[in-house]
């Protein structure tokens, strides 16, 4: 291929890596049982009402989508704001690709934090656009630091609330402080994808407030079980949604999709189940993590991150409990490549986990 058909911003990217299946784990290693704690999806599977309404969907499979309009009209009313403040798309990261395409230019600037999801990062890479990452403060946003960061050259600030993959959040008072220091002219990206997991008070529900230069972002692909369909959602600002409509692919999402993640907002059960679930696995994983002298992050999502000693020792646990049949997550991609992170399963798996664990540490020890 003619390398002058790439532009060089292309050329130096790497691919992302997508977490490994279950069906190809089991393959690899000749298993019978595999669980896949690696993905931070919703271990009970999609709410039996989206279940439903995709069957029912199925047969219009034929026509083409509203444009995510009957969704947009769910989200505004259950959210109370207007249609004109809402957006959806293929996943928030369809949406999040749609705002760099839509306010991004050659000259602008990215910032974010370190260790947090890359998925910005080789957005504003595929522009050819500088991305700057500010270190953390433990497992926390520096937002002080990301705010001296600011420069002429800023135009898009990321900050997932709470963080993929540490687990963290900051909070109501810290992003305020933080934003009077944001000039008007930056966009702020609160990606709020494990916001319905974020129990804790001082946690900045961004719908609570409204600035106009901040765009919140959703999805269904986690506590609602949908992460297949690809579905997610924004609030922002009506003339920054107005600008994203011109960009964004006119049938997204899907019509499937769109009528999977209406009939979700409304299981109610299915919902209070997910997070039942995930807060006694929260407990459970991390108390029994512990108890083998790991120290897990503090997480207010549906995963909880191990930090190792090494590199290396964090390669050795993903590769052994993978061999188990226990999927995890390594987070060298992630620019912590000492930690790895562990989805809440259900009761059986974190068990399954919390064991194999357990052998592998005690293995160590005899070998010592």
């Amino acid at each position: 291929m003619n390398d002058a058909l790439v532009p060089p911003y292309i050329a130096a990217m790497e691919p992302y890596v997508t977490g490994l299946s279950i069906e190809e784990v089991r393959r690899r290693f000749g298993l019978e049982r595999v669980i896949k704690l690696a993905s931070n999806e919703n271990p009970l599977g999609p709410s039996p009402r989206a279940i439903a309404a995709v069957k029912a969907a199925v047969s219009g499979a034929n026509r083409y989508p509203d444009g995510g309009r009957g969704l947009r009209e769910k989200l505004a009313e259950r959210f109370d704001v207007r249609l004109e403040n809402v957006i959806a798309g293929s996943g928030s990261e369809g949406i999040m690709a749609n705002i760099v395409r839509t306010f991004l230019a050659d000259n602008d600037e990215v910032l974010a934090s370190e260790g947090t999801f890359p998925s910005m990062r080789a957005l504003a890479q595929s522009r050819g656009v500088a991305y700057k990452a500010v270190p953390m403060r433990g497992w926390n946003f520096d937002l002080a630091a990301i705010a001296d960061a600011i420069t002429p050259r800023t135009k898009l600030i990321y900050l997932p609330n709470p963080n993929n993959p540490t687990g963290s959040i900051f909070t109501t008072r810290e992003f305020e402080e933080f934003h009077k220091r944001v000039p008007e002219r930056v966009l702020i990206i609160q990606d709020e994808a494990y916001f319905e997991y974020a129990r804790n008070p001082v946690y900045p529900d961004s719908l609570r407030y409204r600035y106009d230069n901040v765009i919140t972002l959703r999805t269904f692909s986690k506590v609602y079980g949908l992460a297949g369909f690809r579905v997610g959602y924004g609030f922002a600002h009506q003339d920054l949604i107005g600008m994203l409509l011109k960009v964004k692919l006119p049938f997204e999402p899907s019509s499937v999709a769109s009528a999977a993640a209406i009939a979700a907002l409304d299981d109610v059960e299915f919902l209070k189940l997910s997070l039942e679930t995930n807060a006694k696995g929260m407990q459970q994983l991390t108390s029994e993590v512990k108890q083998l002298g790991l120290e897990p992050a503090p997480s207010e999502a549906n995963f909880v991150m191990l930090p190792l000693s090494s590199p290396e020792r964090a390669e050795e646990l993903f590769s052994t409990l993978l061999q188990e049949g226990v999927i995890v997550r390594p987070l060298k991609s992630f620019g912590l490549p000492s930690c790895v992170r562990i989805t809440i399963g259900t009761p059986e798996e974190n068990d399954l986990c919390v064991a194999m664990l357990q052998r592998i540490l005690k293995t160590e020890l005899a070998l010592a």
